[in-house]
């Protein structure tokens, strides 16, 4: 084995005394080998880890199998003949503690893995007579060669404390009875993969529903998608032609429309589409109907009239981010494809549609994964209705704000960490197969 090699094994294994030691005094062989400042915070780190897991973190890591069993009582207490409550467990914080206790351990493990390494590092360095720095010149390599480092911690740590701490509590849920049904809001146990076998059973009334809102949630994804992206490329060449005038004009028209927030956008188009409404009245004035049309109480027309109005907010986004891939396409392209006795529509098929694909196919992916993930136009526009297919999903609802009524609305925390883990899955797995399988991926020279 080579010696050289800087290695926990190697540390344990060749370093000296000093080094040694550091596997249980953490920072020891640090000190030794002339970084005392670095090695006495390394220490530090040690004791307050030792003092955390004494105080809050064995108690913690011990409650956590079982997210405790002692129910609040109500206790009658004769000297002051009153009723007293006793405080019993709070399975959440009991969760959350355990949690981030297994995160704190995961974190000295990493600290004492590095200054291990870095023990027997520094260690090398004496026995080779090479300079050892000292503190001063560590920290001012964090403002000169190592300044990412300087720079990366602390969103590396926002990171960790705001996103995957939080995750990670959200996504155990999962595997809990934390729900309103059997009153477990205060007190729940793990109960394994019971709740994803709710959800995936067809033959249950969750999973009816999570099917439902799944091939909805897909279907919506698709024509929202797809139907802004080709409209949208197809204004924008139209605007971009040469005969057409007055290209500012066109293209301030449509854009106003992303001037105005899209909440109020979809609020109004929400009251303008009620039985009383402006449109229908509008066309009850006119004599073109006799009863107001059902845009909001029929589902199958709920459906179309949200991919509608979800066209005229997404249209002017995707003409504004093709406008300038179109302008970029060669000209002679265009013009040989002219001198074969190629028509517009070959033209667009054979050379404006796979070049705008290859350059444009990451907006797709992230458009369709934020269609998905669409709970504005959803919730604004239908709230999910008209009409419920289950207890808890209507038939306009995506998965995203069927997981809101799960949570928010209906208390059911456990169902809903299940469908944000199964969402994260879908995404997850469409994104790599479809970005792998692209020419965007594939072959990334091809219109260079």
């Amino acid at each position: 084995m080579d010696k050289n090699k800087i290695s926990v094994k190697n540390a344990l294994k060749y370093g000296d005394l000093t080094t040694r030691l550091s596997a249980v005094l953490m920072g020891l062989g640090i000190i030794t080998h002339k970084q005392t400042a670095k090695g006495i915070l390394v220490l530090l780190c040690e004791i307050a880890f030792v003092f955390y897991m004494i105080g809050t973190g064995f108690h913690s890591l011990a409650m956590l199998p079982s997210l405790g069993d002692r129910e609040s009582e109500k206790v009658w207490n004769e000297a002051k003949q009153i009723y007293e409550y006793t405080i019993g467990d709070n399975s959440q914080q009991i969760l959350l503690a355990g949690v981030i206790t297994c995160f704190v351990i995961a974190a000295i493990v990493l600290l004492w893995i590095l200054q291990m390494k870095h023990s027997y590092s520094l260690q090398k360095k004496i026995e080779k007579g090479e300079h050892v720095p000292t503190f001063k010149e560590d920290i001012r390599s964090l403002f000169d060669k190592k300044l990412y480092i300087t720079l990366m911690t602390l969103p590396c740590l926002g990171i960790l404390i705001f996103n995957i701490v939080p995750l990670v509590y959200m996504i155990s849920m999962a595997f809990t009875t934390y729900s309103k049904e059997g009153d477990h809001l205060i007190l729940f146990d793990w109960n394994g993969l019971t709740q994803f076998g709710r959800v995936l059973n067809m033959n249950g009334n969750i999973g009816r529903q999570f099917w439902q809102v799944l091939r909805w949630t897909v279907v919506w994804a698709v024509f929202a998608t797809f139907l802004n992206y080709i409209l949208g490329m197809i204004l924008a060449m139209i605007i971009n032609r040469k005969d057409t005038k007055g290209k500012a004009f066109w293209r301030f028209c449509f854009v106003l429309s992303i001037a105005v927030p899209q909440f109020v956008t979809l609020m109004i188009m929400n009251i303008m589409l009620q039985p009383s409404g402006a449109i229908n009245v509008l066309l009850k004035n006119l004599g073109v109907i006799t009863e107001s049309i059902p845009f909001w109480q029929n589902a199958n027309l709920a459906k179309v009239t949200i991919i509608l109005i979800n066209l005229w907010v997404g249209i002017p986004y995707t003409m504004l981010q093709v406008t300038g891939i179109l302008q970029n396409i060669p000209a002679e392209l265009y013009e040989a494809a002219k001198m074969d006795g190629a028509g517009p529509v070959k033209i667009f098929f054979r050379i404006t549609l796979p070049y705008m694909l290859f350059v444009t196919t990451p907006y797709l992916i992230s458009s369709f994964v934020g269609n998905i993930n669409n709970f504005n136009v959803i919730y604004l526009l239908s709230n999910g209705g008209p009409t419920y297919v289950g207890d808890t999903a209507g038939q306009t609802d995506l998965l995203v704000t069927w997981l809101y009524k799960l949570t928010v609305d209906q208390q059911y925390y456990n169902l809903g960490s299940v469908i944000g883990i199964l969402t994260f899955v879908i995404l997850t797995v469409v994104t790599l197969i479809t970005y792998r399988n692209s020419s965007s991926y594939k072959n990334e020279e091809a219109f260079m």
